[in-house]
């Protein structure tokens, strides 16, 4: 009977790994299997002899950190996760000598995979499930099996259960948000952008079967020999900032409708000191008081998460706090978070304390450190600045008129329609909402508008020139025109997908339209989405027949000059 190798890494999980070790042991005896073990990076920690290695069968590597792969040549491996072992090792066993858990590049190419996914975007809404879908066709068509978690605007669901994850040979991460890996330790990870799924599912299945990585316990990524960054990592500073804006929307939209319904329950003096007790005041002071108050903690907080992962949520709230009260606003929410992410991940990776004091680093020292460094360094560095440039940012925005006005408009309609929920589109939307938390609500009247436009006006132009589209295309205008009016851009990326360089340039110009008649005509937005469905809301929208005049005219726009340059369809 081959020897079994087993080489044990608990990083941070130093206790479990022994007890894994132990339990490898006396299941072995039980069997009367050859075994060596080893406990890689602990004192005592026996590392295999070269002998051992040079006669052994096949090595199991179970847990995270460096295990010393490289001895072992092209010796059969098979993986584990600490507590798989520690569940049932039994099992883990009967994988490894059977020899059903194959190396990671025989993996990319052998049989049927078991795939679990995770989609993700900042606002939770289409490129979450669009991603899902093209999972899940990918895989359909290539013959893998997936379970794909979606972590929309309500919450996760479809959640990934341990069994499901325990049983799968890799995990494929397609977000633009930041996601807790916690779970997935022990696991092949790939991660990259809701995009790459929705373009390329197949290629990106492929891919991630042929370079995900060991995830190690502590949320990293062990990458002993790593290839070319992923996606995800390239995204850097802007994946942050929309982790951040994903998260502080929800007090966005809570707090703008409650004091949208203050004044529409108790008129527009409903908050005045003298309306205490009233249904009106009491609405205006959760919405004003509570929501809109935690909205720079939240972003900031969300951001440094997405950074540096729970270490990173005290000190970003923290620093988001103070940055409201020095009244340097969303800009100094900014700052905070990623002051806050990046010390609180210098400090975790540079910090090492002996096995049995590691667990004060998250509760006591991390917070603490990286607390002061934030707070200070807001307070003494960077909220003042910050402030006046806010200040400077707030009276020109609230003083627009005429020209500037319209140029803005312009400008943040025009964004929305270029790329449909990408970069430039999130950008301006992330503008927007930010700057309600100061109290300047034109903008997102003009991003609300000009994103709506680009599906309605094609909803309208299959209509108007139906000879101009194919019949999937003319069927697909009913579904856009719905999405359009629930603000969901992504509505348009079919149209434009096939027909870029017609299509796209009839959307820009129509949401640009849109953008600026709503900034010319007053038009003011306190929701940061809903689409028509906030219209009827008292006070949610300042004039809101010039919103649905801009909407009309942008969408009008947008369906002749798609009329006028698409050809005849085939």
């Amino acid at each position: 009977m081959a020897q079994l190798l087993a080489v044990v890494g608990g990083g941070d999980l130093s206790t479990h790994a022994v007890l894994a070790l132990e339990a490898l042991r006396k299941a072995a005896d039980r069997r009367n299997q050859p075994i060596a073990l080893e406990l890689r990076g602990a004192p005592g920690g026996n590392p295999l002899p070269d002998e051992a290695i040079r006669n052994a069968g096949a090595v199991l590597l179970v847990g995270s950190g460096d295990l010393g792969e490289g001895r072992f040549g092209a010796l059969h491996r098979a993986r584990a996760a600490i507590a798989d072992v520690l569940t049932d090792v039994n099992a883990v066993l009967d994988r490894a000598l059977s020899g059903s858990v194959d190396t990671p590049m025989a993996m990319a190419t052998a049989g049927t995979k078991r795939i679990v996914a995770i989609t993700s975007c900042p606002t939770g809404i289409a490129h979450t499930f669009m991603a899902a879908e093209g999972l899940q066709a990918a895989a359909d068509a290539l013959g893998h099996s997936i379970r794909i978690e979606t972590q929309g605007s309500v919450g996760a669901r479809d959640t990934l259960t341990a069994a499901e994850i325990a049983a799968a040979d890799i995990v494929l991460i397609a977000a633009d948000t930041g996601v807790d890996r916690a779970r997935f330790a022990g696991k092949r990870l790939y991660a990259t952008n809701t995009k790459a799924a929705i373009r390329d599912g197949k290629g990106l299945i492929a891919t991630a079967l042929a370079e995900a990585q060991m995830q190690a316990a502590g949320g990293t990524t062990e990458a002993a020999a790593d290839k070319a960054e992923t996606a995800e990592q390239k995204a850097g500073a802007y994946k942050h900032l929309m982790t951040g804006v994903s998260f502080m929307l929800p007090f966005v939209v809570a707090g703008g409708l409650l004091i949208a319904l203050a004044f529409a329950v108790g008129g527009i003096d409903a908050m005045a000191p003298g309306h205490e007790g009233t249904l009106g005041y009491a609405l205006g002071q959760i919405g004003a008081k509570g929501a809109f108050a935690l909205i720079v903690p939240a972003l900031a907080g969300y951001i440094a998460y997405s950074i540096a992962d729970r270490p990173g949520i005290a000190p970003g709230m923290i620093g988001g706090m103070l940055a409201a009260n020095l009244q340097a606003g969303f800009l100094g929410g900014i700052a905070a978070g990623f002051i806050a992410g990046y010390t609180a991940r210098f400090l975790n990776q540079h910090i090492r304390l002996h096995k049995n004091l590691e667990g004060l680093k998250p509760v006591l020292i991390l917070p603490l450190l990286a607390t002061t460094i934030t707070g200070l360094l807001m307070i003494y560095v960077v909220g003042v600045p910050v402030a006046a440039v806010l200040s400077a940012l707030t009276a020109w925005l609230k003083g627009m008129q005429g020209a500037s006005a319209l140029v803005l408009g312009l400008v943040l309609g025009g964004m929305m329609a270029i790329d449909m929920g990408g970069p430039i589109n999130k950008a301006a939307y992330a503008s927007a909402a930010a700057l309600l938390s100061s109290g300047v609500d034109a903008p997102m009247a003009a991003v609300m508008l000009g994103g709506m436009t680009p599906p309605l006006g094609l909803a309208m132009a299959t209509r108007l020139f139906p000879a101009r589209f194919t019949k999937p295309e003319r069927e697909a205008g009913g579904a856009a025109a719905v999405l359009g009016a629930a603000f969901i851009t992504e509505g348009a990326i079919p149209f434009a997908a096939a027909d870029p360089l017609r299509v796209i340039p009839s959307l820009v110009a129509g949401s640009a339209v849109a953008g600026a008649l709503a900034l010319t005509l007053g038009v003011t937005l306190k929701v940061p989405h809903g689409g028509l469905f906030v219209l009827p809301i008292p006070n949610a929208v300042t004039n809101p027949l010039g919103a649905v005049l801009a909407l009309a005219a942008g969408t009008l726009v947008t369906a002749m000059l798609a009329g006028l340059l698409k050809k005849r369809a085939a």
